[in-house]
């Protein structure tokens, strides 16, 4: 086994221990010091910041003439962002989920992912399309700062205010930016050395390059999610992981396809294999965490262990389909018959006491 491949698997654990502690400290400082609650800071500040390496990786394949690539990308992330992400961090802590999340945050993801399969059905994701989508991020950001200081000040109305002119204040915003960025740039790297060492582990225990794609650099891809959640827990700040995950699927369905359909000279193309059935994977993930989130207005214990189950089942369904084996159909078959209608039982009868009790 190469040294090398151990040293960098041990660089990105560091780099991404103290990314995310960065990233959580300074996001909790600026909110407190511009009047938003930690869970404004996540669906927006936080939520772009980590969805950077996807619109990196987007933006590229476009450019290089690889769509199939940059569709998947963020189709994938965000299934991977719900099923794996607040599967993992539910499984160690309940994460709350506040009522403004589950009125309003989740319904916008569920319609944003409706939203760009209808407008996919063409096959291509054109200017126009990107422009729509777009703006619809920029009027949802907006509308989440404006209303969080609301918020945060009838919830608050002794908190000190602070004159936004005063040096105090701007060295206070500009440590605390200087924080957030630094602990962003630590995560990006520090996943690109993870992923560069389990790659390198992987080739040499003989893995198949597709199998090594379909999992490490898929699961790489959402380290920064992970992380800066596992982080937030950490610092009892669960509302923020909560609110990264979802605004980092937001930003990538609106911000990441979005601006690089509009700049792109002839727009996304859409595999039709994305549009029958991963997008409509992803659609399924999104609805699924409005009886979740609804039932007690958090995610247990055993929600999280819900999400890891069906995200090793969706993992084990692709590098089945890309090695073409006969048991994808015994394993289609038995998710289609029993393990999808139960879940979908359990969770209307949990919905149901829920309505009950309430």
């Amino acid at each position: 086994m190469n040294v090398t491949s151990i040293f960098f698997i041990c660089l990105g654990l560091v780099g991404l221990a103290g990314g995310g502690e960065l990233l959580v400290r300074g996001s909790v400082g600026l909110a407190r010091i511009v009047r938003l609650s930690p869970m404004v800071i996540g669906l927006t500040v936080v939520a772009f910041g980590t969805s950077a390496p996807e619109f990196a990786v987007t933006y590229r394949s476009v450019s290089g003439g690889n769509p199939g690539i940059s569709v998947g990308n963020i189709v994938g992330s965000n299934i991977c962002n719900i099923l794996l992400v607040l599967g993992i961090s539910a499984s160690l802590v309940p994460l709350a989920a506040s009522k403004r999340l589950v009125r309003f945050d989740v319904p916008v993801m569920i319609g944003a992912s409706f939203v760009i399969w209808l407008l996919a059905q063409d096959g291509l994701l054109g200017k126009w399309d990107g422009l729509l989508l777009f703006s619809t991020l920029c009027v949802y950001t907006l509308w989440k700062f404006k209303h969080g200081r609301i918020e945060m000040n009838a919830q608050h109305p002794d908190m000190e205010r602070s004159c936004p002119y005063e040096p105090r204040f701007i060295s206070n915003v500009c440590f605390h930016l200087f924080l957030v960025l630094g602990g962003l740039c630590l995560l990006v790297m520090g996943a690109k050395w993870m992923i560069s060492g389990a790659i390198s582990i992987a080739e040499a225990f003989g893995v198949q390059e597709l199998i090594i794609g379909l999992t490490v650099v898929a699961i790489g891809t959402s380290l920064p999610e992970i992380v800066t959640s596992l982080m937030a827990i950490r610092n009892n700040e669960r509302d923020l992981a909560v609110g990264n995950v979802v605004g980092s699927n937001l930003f990538n369905l609106l911000g990441v396809l979005g601006l690089t359909a509009s700049v792109a000279p002839s727009g996304i193309e859409v595999p039709q294999a994305a549009i029958k059935f991963d997008m409509l994977v992803m659609i399924a993930v999104a609805l699924a965490c409005l009886p979740i989130f609804f039932t007690g207005r958090e995610i247990s214990r055993a929600e999280g262990g819900l999400f890891l189950f069906y995200f090793v089942i969706y993992t084990l369904f692709l590098i089945l389909d890309a090695q073409g084996s006969q048991h994808l159909r015994t394993l289609s078959l038995v998710m289609a018959v029993f393990v999808i209608p139960l879940t979908v039982l359990t969770l209307m009868v949990t919905v149901f006491k829920g309505m009950r009790s309430k």
